[in-house]
């Protein structure tokens, strides 16, 4: 009878099955880990399984570093194409709507754990960090800044060197910001060097290596020419490891190679012993 015959119907799923969209995943460049993209954001973009130490970019550093509050300076100041190289004003059209900067280097002032400093942190999305006249410029101010202030002045290098297309003119900031950091040292004012994955070039040639401390994250590559160009010149084979932070601060080159999960603590100790602050109260807890 009709009465004891259960009809069967098709079940309805009880959840919606929901597709994960593509950038939702990151994949880490050195071991391949894949995993959920919050997860590296929680985790500094620093790989869980490795440990490796993918790029972040200007802004990300400055909100790693700073206290909230923290402002961004010479904003309006852009780079120009004094030699007329070709597709010069192209490139740094397209550089600026990649890496929404003007440069490829953030200037800010604010505060470290209460702390007054200016900050210069260099962002490889744009033309690779290299150091071009608004770059050398960014520096100097940074620099007449902290003379004037009298705030410890802290930099963050990632650079592939000098900027071929604005040729000696990128040449000259090194000795431009060169100058301006041996004015801090003269005055005793803290100036803190902070190198990342990669600081070759120009750059490491001059200000990335004139720190009162200088400090590196794991596995950065820190040089002034590459490994290939130094091993055609010699004729022989480099040493494991060669111009990884790790072999510069076995051979004396860097003071410390920091974490990036230790970065804010470590820079707040050295910058409030160079000056003679009081340290934080529950610092050891933080």
């Amino acid at each position: 009878m009709a009465w004891f015959r259960k009809e069967k119907k098709p079940r309805q799923p009880q959840r919606e099955r929901l597709e994960i969209p593509p950038d939702a995943w990151e994949k880490c460049e050195a071991c391949g880990h894949t995993d959920i993209r919050e997860k590296f954001i929680r985790n500094s973009n620093v790989c869980p399984s490795c440990d490796y130490h993918r790029r972040l970019r200007a802004a990300e550093y400055c909100a790693l570093l700073l206290d909230d509050g923290w402002q961004e300076l010479e904003t309006d100041l852009r780079s120009v194409d004094p030699l007329s190289f070709p597709e010069y004003p192209a490139r740094l059209k397209k550089a600026m709507a990649n890496a929404g900067d003007t440069d490829a280097l953030v200037a800010a002032s604010g505060s470290l754990d209460g702390l007054p400093i200016g900050l210069g942190v260099m962002d490889f999305a744009f033309m690779g960090g290299s150091m071009g006249s608004v770059v050398g410029e960014k520096i100097a101010r940074l620099g007449l800044r902290s003379l004037e202030r009298k705030h410890p002045l802290v930099l963050i290098s990632a650079s592939g060197g000098a900027r071929m297309q604005e040729g000696v003119l990128s040449l000259m900031q090194m000795a431009k910001s060169s100058a301006v950091l041996a004015m801090l040292g003269e005055r005793k004012i803290p100036y803190i060097s902070i190198l990342t994955n990669p600081t070759t070039g120009g750059v490491s040639a001059s200000y990335a290596m004139l720190g009162d401390a200088i400090l590196a994250e794991p596995g950065a590559v820190i040089g002034f020419a590459g490994p290939r160009v130094i091993k055609q010149t010699l004729g022989q084979d480099l040493p494991e490891g060669f111009q990884t932070a790790e072999f510069l601060l076995e051979k004396g080159m860097l003071d410390a190679v920091v974490h990036r999960r230790e970065l804010k603590r470590t820079v707040g100790q050295l910058l409030r012993h160079m000056t003679g602050k009081p340290a934080v109260t529950g610092w050891a807890s933080t």
